[in-house]
């Protein structure tokens, strides 16, 4: 079955979301905990089904791992290939640091938190395809997890 996975709720990563489903006809994924994000968009409308950590999507022939990684948003996820070597972090990890947490809803310690326990634990080669901005590696972001919390954003 095809669907929309969203990473998160916020208006950048979802106003295309309807129009992309009437296009291709499949369901529209988002944690639960981004509801409120999702209303504030779509009005009384719901997501058609809810992405929960654990879960696995397939695409392409291959699957898909959720992590919820809030921190940017209440229900931040990312989506790590199964058969490894690459981890899709929607906002919740950028090369250079964490996404942003000036926004409604999210907090520092909070993705920091998630980015340390949930990604920070894959492999160090594993590149992390970002929301916005270049590719990096789970190696190459983790030494800094120091100086992120030093500049405090």
């Amino acid at each position: 079955m095809t669907a929309i996975a969203l990473t998160h709720g916020h208006n950048d990563h979802i106003n295309a979301a309807v129009a992309l489903q009437d296009a291709v006809d499949a369901p529209i994924l988002l944690h639960p905990d981004d509801s409120m994000l999702w209303h504030d968009l779509y009005g009384d409308r719901d997501p058609d089904a809810d992405l929960h950590h654990g879960a696995t999507l397939r695409a392409g022939g291959d699957e898909l791992g959720v992590l919820h990684t809030p921190g940017h948003s209440p229900g931040g996820c990312c989506f790590v290939l199964e058969s490894g070597g690459h981890v899709f972090s929607g906002d919740t990890l950028f090369c250079g640091g964490p996404g942003a947490t000036g926004r409604s809803y999210s907090d520092f310690p909070t993705i920091v938190d998630s980015i340390r326990t949930r990604l920070l634990a894959l492999p160090p080669e594993t590149l992390v395809h970002t929301g916005h901005g270049d590719t990096t590696t789970v190696g190459q972001e983790a030494p800094d997890v120091e100086e992120w919390l030093r500049r405090g954003h």
